[in-house]
């Protein structure tokens, strides 16, 4: 197959990290500037597409015909900013199954995302040129109308000949960086067909979007607004401080008041706001405090940036953006981490919120403003959302992975597995544990947090002292459980184990599992674990250092890239999630061959819209299909639940 390497370069009044490619692809003032491309080895080629005249007719007709000839691969760095772009400015079909995307095939590698960190982490002879931010500021935005430019408030090519010149050396340059990666991709058994089909079906979720609430939305802003500002005044009156926003103020008025406040963050205010050991106007200041700080409307600005002519919002998912496993990851509005909704009086609190009467029923309006955020996405007009979940879907995989047969037979029969957890773990009958008793609180968090190593710090993150249980319990908790799961705690050896071989002794090996193999490989510095379903998992640089087992890849936390080590569980973690992501994608995938449309998917549960008539079937065929097991995995107990709402909620 013939390959075409593009890369665009834009304007348009609109930031595309602030809106999303949609709605910036969609805006009036959007256009195509540059159009770089190059057939398989030829030379790069720099087309100027800025004459709002004539805009693309410089592009040669083998470019336009190549654009829709299946025989022709097209390829781009996040191709589907090239594919949104290029289709919505020009108002030509493109199909996305003759595209390819070199940031995914890269991802699928365990390297970064960005064009410019792949190159760094290779090594690569072309890099990505440095210059392109300032290039970008100068000609992709508007700028700001000065006596010295004339009061424009654009940058033409004649405005600055030489930057032009130099910034279409940029985007030719981006073109050759590109070419090289997928040369360096192509080296390995590249993204796999299927991979590639789930991409293309992540494309048509992610153009397909959900619907905002924007009267609910603007409420909701507004309320926050002058409840902020009420808040605000009342910390003045109180403190007689300038800046009640100000740490150093509010702590020196503290000290005045003869308290020391050691900090004022989120756990703190927390902590202390019904502290008997401070008076009532301390702890008042407190509780005023942590309400001012707390950013509850972020998303719902987010939301109205993204929203687009027909009332809906796109771009929401990155395919393979935790790259470890393969999970999507959250864009824009971060779908992924919303807050949970209100456990009672949903509607109540959203009419309240309308209505503008929300701080005469409640104390803490921005807490609830914040905890409903996932309403603010809704169903059309006439329509439902229709929400299909996996239920437990991480102590099926891990169960399964490992043989623990009295796990699977749990889920099997009654599914009842914080319960049979606990029974396990304190040999008493399952009758004896209801499901407000201690014992099911401690099967249930030790369920959640103990299935990838983790020990009592692991049990206190997953909110062990919240649930009531004390610290001084947590190290027998941990013991108790693993005594309970024998073949999951041997699990985590065996993973260790089978990569150190590999790494050590540049070889392969295969791990036989009762239900299930898993192969470890290493090729070239990575790591490779495939999984049951044939996909890889990549480690890119591992090695074996005074028996510790490390790779490099992007901290989570500093988000930087980096050496970091790693250990059977956490192998094991990553694993069993990458399982449960692959479950999802084929759960998918045959909800839309039944033509059941998704509009977006949060980490194990996928959303459809259907008429109101309709939604009941909807739902029961979306559990049916997320209760069949892959061809890979017929031996793995899946179960799908959900709802249907005029809005999305998660309680």
């Amino acid at each position: 197959m013939k390959h075409l390497h593009i890369d665009i370069e834009t304007y348009c009044d609109l930031d595309v990290s602030d809106v999303g490619v949609y709605r910036y692809a969609e805006d009036d003032s959007f256009k195509i500037i540059l159009f770089a491309y190059s057939f398989d080895g030829e030379p790069v080629t720099v087309i100027d597409c800025s004459n709002d005249e004539y805009p693309g007719e410089s592009i040669p007709a083998r470019v336009w015909k190549a654009l829709t000839d299946p025989s022709i691969l097209k390829i781009a760095h996040n191709a589907n900013f090239e594919y949104v772009c290029i289709e919505t400015f020009y108002g030509v079909g493109l199909d996305l199954k003759q595209w390819f995307c070199t940031m995914i095939a890269a991802a699928y590698l365990g390297l970064p995302l960005g064009l410019d960190k792949v190159s760094q982490v290779l090594g690569l002879s072309e890099q990505k040129d440095a210059r392109g931010k300032s290039l970008i500021t100068f000609f992709c935005k508007p700028c700001k109308p000065t006596k010295k430019n004339g009061g424009r408030t654009l940058n033409l090519p004649e405005h600055d000949p030489e930057k032009w010149d130099e910034f279409k050396e940029y985007n030719a340059q981006d073109v050759r960086t590109e070419k090289e990666i997928y040369a360096y991709v192509s080296r390995f058994p590249g993204l796999p067909e299927e991979e590639r089909e789930y991409w293309i079906l992540d494309q048509i979720i992610n153009a397909t979007g959900i619907t905002v609430d924007r009267e609910f939305i603007e409420a909701a802003i507004e309320t926050n607004k002058r409840f902020t500002k009420d808040v605000h005044d009342e910390i003045v009156k109180l403190t007689g401080v300038d800046n009640p926003n100000s740490l150093s103020q509010l702590k020196a008025w503290f000290k005045t008041e003869g308290y020391e406040v050691p900090t004022l963050n989120k756990e703190y205010l927390l902590d202390n706001i019904n502290n008997t050991d401070f008076p009532k106007p301390i702890r008042r200041v407190l509780k005023l405090r942590s309400m001012a700080s707390k950013t509850s409307i972020a998303k719902y600005d987010t939301m109205l940036a993204y929203a687009q002519k027909d009332g809906r919002i796109r771009g929401l998912l990155q395919f393979y953006g935790a790259n470890r496993t393969g999970r999507f990851s959250g864009r824009g509005v971060q779908v992924q981490n919303l807050k949970r909704t209100l456990k009672k009086g949903l509607l109540t609190a959203r009419e309240a919120v309308v209505k503008d009467i929300a701080d005469l029923l409640y104390d803490d309006v921005p807490d609830v403003i914040s905890k409903l955020t996932r309403t603010a996405l809704v169903a059309s007009e006439g329509c439902s959302l229709v929400v299909s979940d996996f239920a437990a879907i991480e102590a099926r995989v891990v169960a399964w992975l490992a043989g623990e047969d009295w796990v699977l037979d749990v889920f099997n029969t009654h599914g009842k597995i914080y319960e049979a957890t606990a029974a396990n773990m304190f040999n008493v009958p399952l009758e004896m544990i209801t499901k407000e008793s201690d014992l099911r609180a401690k099967g249930k968090v030790a369920t959640l947090a103990l299935g990838y190593q983790g020990a009592t710090g692991a049990l206190i993150t997953m909110g062990a002292l919240r649930e009531g249980l004390d610290e001084a319990e947590l190290p027998a908790l941990v013991s108790a459980w693993r005594s309970a799961n024998p073949r999951i705690v041997k699990l985590w050896r065996e993973v260790e184990g089978a990569a150190k071989h590999v790494i050590k002794n540049k070889t392969s090996y295969i791990l036989r599992k009762p239900y299930c193999t898993i192969k470890f490989s290493y090729d070239r510095g990575y790591l490779f674990i495939e999984l049951p379903s044939g996909r890889r998992l990549a480690y890119y640089g591992a090695s074996v250092d005074k028996g510790k087992l490390s790779y490099w890849g992007i901290d989570q936390t500093k988000k930087i890239w980096c050496k970091q080590d790693t250990y059977g569980g956490s192998l094991v973690e990553n694993i069993t999630q990458a399982v449960a992501r692959d479950c999802l994608c084929d759960a998918m995938k045959r909800m839309y061959e039944a033509l059941i449309k998704i509009l977006m998917h949060i980490h194990d549960e996928v959303v459809n819209e259907s008429k109101d008539a309709d939604a009941p079937a909807t739902l029961e065929r979306m559990n049916k299909i997320m209760a069949v097991s892959p061809v890979w995995a017929k031996d793995l107990p899946l179960k799908g639940d959900g709802y249907i709402s005029k809005y999305y909620k998660k309680d």
